[in-house]
């Protein structure tokens, strides 16, 4: 019988990878998403096509309203920074796109999604290499997030613990591309556009897609998601 995993499903490339990888090490997926007032949330309807596609049973989306907070360009009325290539984005400061707090409030809820279902697994797809420079994608953060849910936790509590798996964190988006396509992910149907338009094309020049376009280029692949102009 296989073992269930929660995995924190957003509909980009990253977390639709890390769906694929769970499966590929025989977990059964319990998939979470969350609408959070983000600018973006065509992603939903991206991580409900994953999750059909990937035959997931139970796939719960929350309603956490962080724009009551603001303090990102995902959440809040302030543009999202665009550039030219993704060797303009740069490391030493964490950009506006960051969301105060994001990972720690969706693991939180990941954790308790795991609890009830009876999983001491949760698979998140952060990355400390090809990422925006955000706080809560280092493994760091997550072996600290780790310890916290063993404390927190009944499962914990009484020895059963808690494993939050982060198969991409030591991986480049070029590595990331060549292991979802080694595992057949159709990256297709997918969205990782922080301001897509309202037919859900991708700009092609936030810090996400930039990252995700250098990941294909990098393996001599073609991004199959629509994007609102020609990208190279």
């Amino acid at each position: 019988m296989s073992r269930k995993a929660v995995v924190l499903l957003s509909g980009g490339l990253d977390s639709t990878t890390v769906l694929a990888v769970a499966k590929d090490q025989g977990f059964e997926p319990y998939a979470i998403s969350f609408r959070y007032g983000q600018r973006h949330a065509v992603e939903l309807e991206a991580a409900r096509r994953v999750a059909k596609a990937a035959g997931i049973e139970r796939h719960v989306v929350c309603d956490i309203d962080l724009r009551v907070f603001g303090g990102s360009a995902l959440t809040a009325d302030v543009d999202v920074p665009k550039h030219e290539s993704a060797e303009e984005l740069s490391d030493d400061e964490i950009p506006i796109t960051y969301v105060p707090a994001r990972n720690t409030v969706f693991l939180s809820f990941a954790l308790a999604y795991a609890e009830v279902i009876g999983s001491t697994d949760i698979f998140i797809g952060v990355n400390a290499l090809d990422y925006s420079g955000y706080p809560d994608c280092r493994p760091e953060y997550i072996a600290a997030y780790e310890q916290m849910a063993n404390l927190a936790t009944r499962a914990g509590v009484e020895g059963n613990a808690m494993k939050i798996h982060t198969p991409l964190i030591n991986l480049t988006k070029a590595e990331t591309v060549e292991l979802g396509t080694k595992l057949g992910v159709d990256y297709s149907l997918t969205l990782s556009c922080y301001d897509p338009d309202t037919e859900g094309r991708s700009c092609g020049h936030c810090d996400s897609c930039l990252l995700r376009l250098r990941g294909f280029a990098d393996v001599g692949l073609t991004d199959p998601v629509s994007y609102q102009e020609a990208t190279a």
